[in-house]
């Protein structure tokens, strides 16, 4: 499968069609985001840790945003994902990359880690390599609401209890672009204590996610105290699709939905 991959940025690169390709390397022993300028330097290339693939994950598409932003005239190839893909369509919507300037590398995710990540789409609509995952029913979002509401409550302050308000989930979110963040200031959220104040924290962001988060599961990845974040965002984005048939990156429209105005259809 690397070879593939390998063969198609290096026929980009060759030819002029991108000027660089962001994808994984590996370095000494390390798997980590690199931008490939050379068609002769792909030796390095891998599309993950080699003994355990799909752990090695990066928010590959936010990196890309601030090389863009430095080079707007050049176009880049990015590695990507079925849950990046989702995200390459919300952020070209919401003019943070230029869609004619990104040429997109995808493979399809393997099903066990299609299994674990509970995804709904775990392969972009045009892969290069591997063997399109099934999509599965998935039940997490649904035996936390078959519990009684008091119950709910309960379990979701002990989970935000946790939060060491490192900010990771934030950081490391693709869909997270904003030059100021409400999480940063003052007027909503007291800043400089801890534990942060709960659940204000987290509610807050999963708020700013709805009609955003494409289920990628980084924030998930990267949280120290384990809290179950994409199960969170799971729900959020399963009531924004009841009420505005919308889920981020599944279909043609790329605008967050409660970004458009108007009034909610039902069908």
């Amino acid at each position: 499968m690397i070879d593939k991959i390998k063969t198609e940025v290096r026929q980009l690169l060759e030819s002029g069609r991108i000027e660089g390709f962001l994808g994984l390397r590996e370095f000494n022993g390390h798997v980590g985001p690199h931008l490939f300028t050379d068609g002769s330097d792909l030796e390095g290339l891998v599309l993950g840790d080699r003994k355990a693939p799909g752990d090695s994950r990066y928010p590959l598409n936010k990196l890309l945003i601030t090389i863009a932003r430095q080079y707007p005239n050049a176009t880049f190839g990015v590695f990507i994902r079925g849950c990046d893909e989702r995200g390459l369509k919300m952020l070209f919507g919401a003019n943070q990359l230029n869609a004619e300037k990104v040429v997109s590398v995808g493979i399809a995710c393997p099903q066990e880690l299609a299994d674990a990540c509970e995804c709904m789409k775990p392969f972009p609509d045009n892969c290069v390599a591997g063997q399109p995952a099934e999509a599965r029913q998935f039940d997490s979002v649904a035996r936390i609401d078959a519990t009684g509401l008091e119950e709910r409550f309960k379990s979701w302050l002990g989970e935000f209890a946790k939060c060491l308000k490192c900010y990771g989930c934030r950081d490391i979110c693709p869909m997270c672009y904003c030059t100021e963040c409400t999480l940063g200031g003052r007027n909503l959220i007291d800043i400089g204590g801890l534990p942060p104040e709960s659940p204000v924290f987290h509610l807050t962001r999963a708020l700013h996610m709805a009609g955003r988060c494409i289920d990628c599961g980084l924030c998930s990845q990267a949280c120290p105290a384990d809290i179950p974040l994409r199960t969170l965002y799971k729900k959020m984005a399963d009531i924004v699709d009841q009420e505005y048939q919308f889920r981020p990156g599944f279909g043609d429209t790329t605008k967050p939905s409660l970004n458009i105005l108007g009034e909610a259809t039902k069908h």
